[in-house]
């Protein structure tokens, strides 16, 4: 079973309590980053292109276990940056697994044997583990040799402690159905609980944007691999929905959840989601209720005219899971459908143009670095 039945549970129970009391937007999973600084400097990744003061920035212990009760969601996903850098990492996850949340670090394993020690196994913690393909593919996406070997050795060593250990996977355009499914028979060899497995989003900053699938190309690469799975009988594990998964292969058309899970890092709660950082304000509360949701997403909103990523859509495939449990069954008992015609794609054509402010929110954070107050208070003083 790729999820333990006591996340199941607990996941359902509070899905259902939502629902019981007719709460219409809620969270699943808080994406929460810690710091954005990272050990590698991948192409693909739009969040480490900040300067120093920025990068050098921590969220507190209290400021983490803070975010965690205001927003109240079942599942924590502790992304970065690495988070192993984080010198206090141990006592965040320690809060959060003490609390009975569900904690995904994820991590380029660079540091995990050395920090393995910080933690003990328990079916609160998992490391999610990022590896975009074998050797060749995933070190040239980490932009750096030698990471697909330390990674996958750190994986065999969690694993052989007894950690609940995922790989996340990010496919991009020079992924085929081949390599894919070569990728994943090796992923199960090294005894992972399953595989997160996603097309790769645009990020406005990464320093490269042309290697991202778009929606249609996604699609037929998704329907190829599960092609594969079906007629050579694979046993891959995901750590997935398979509503989900039925989606990435065209079989349904989801409108995205942003909701479902929020950010909240060094500035602050993010507006709108993980993947783009459109504002950001000071309590969880604070974006639930002044976010405009219905401006976002695919066909509303041009930086999202290409997302297919499971922090989006995967809410979307969990709650349609348990509206509709029947079909949900009837898919995975079926498998993914890869013959029948896909279902029609979200017209784009009232979406709103996109907007760039990246640089208006960077500015704002550096004013309000100490060098930049004690300038204008210098400045003010002199006037």
């Amino acid at each position: 079973m790729a999820v333990p039945l006591i996340q199941q549970l607990r996941v359902g129970a509070y899905i259902m309590k939502q629902r019981f009391k007719g709460v219409e937007k809620y969270p699943l999973v808080l994406m929460l980053e810690p710091l954005f600084r990272c050990n590698l400097a991948c192409p693909g990744c739009g969040k480490i292109d900040y300067p120093d003061a920025i990068l050098n920035k921590r969220l507190s212990v209290e400021q983490c276990l803070e975010a965690v009760d205001e927003c109240g969601a079942p599942v924590v996903s502790i992304p970065g940056g690495e988070p192993l850098i984080h010198r206090e990492i141990k006592a965040i996850v320690d809060g959060i697994t003490a609390r009975k949340k569900f904690v995904y670090l994820c991590t380029n394993a660079l540091l995990l044997k050395k920090k393995m020690h910080l933690f003990q196994p328990t079916p609160y913690l998992t490391f999610s583990i990022h590896l975009d393909g074998l050797e060749e593919d995933h070190d040239q996406a980490v932009d750096q040799q030698g990471v697909f070997d330390i990674a996958t050795d750190a994986i065999r060593a969690a694993v052989k402690r007894g950690f609940r250990v995922t790989v996340n996977a990010t496919l991009f355009d020079n992924a085929t159905a081949e390599k894919a499914a070569k990728f994943f028979d090796f992923a199960m060899t090294l005894g992972v609980e399953g595989i997160t497995v996603s097309p790769g989003y645009a990020y406005e900053r990464a320093s490269d944007t042309e290697h991202f699938l778009g929606r249609k190309r996604a699609k037929n690469l998704f329907r190829d691999i599960f092609r594969i799975q079906k007629q050579q009988g694979k046993n891959w594990v995901f750590n997935q929905s398979t509503l989900y998964l039925d989606y990435l292969a065209g079989n349904q058309e989801y409108h995205c959840t942003p909701w479902g899970n929020p950010t909240r890092n060094i500035f602050g709660w993010q507006k709108p989601c993980y993947l783009l950082g459109e504002g950001y304000v000071a309590t969880f509360r604070e974006l639930m209720e002044t976010t405009d949701w219905d401006s976002y997403g695919t066909g509303n909103y041009e930086k999202c005219a290409n997302c297919m990523v499971h922090c989006g859509y995967e809410p979307t495939a969990v709650n349609e899971t348990v509206k509709h449990p029947l079909k949900a069954f009837m898919v995975w008992r079926r498998g993914i459908e890869t013959e029948a015609p896909m279902v029609p794609e979200i017209s784009l054509k009232d979406q709103r143009p996109a907007e760039f402010m990246f640089e208006k929110i960077v500015s704002t954070a550096m004013e309000s670095e100490p060098e930049a107050k004690q300038r204008k208070a210098k400045k003010s003083r002199a006037a």
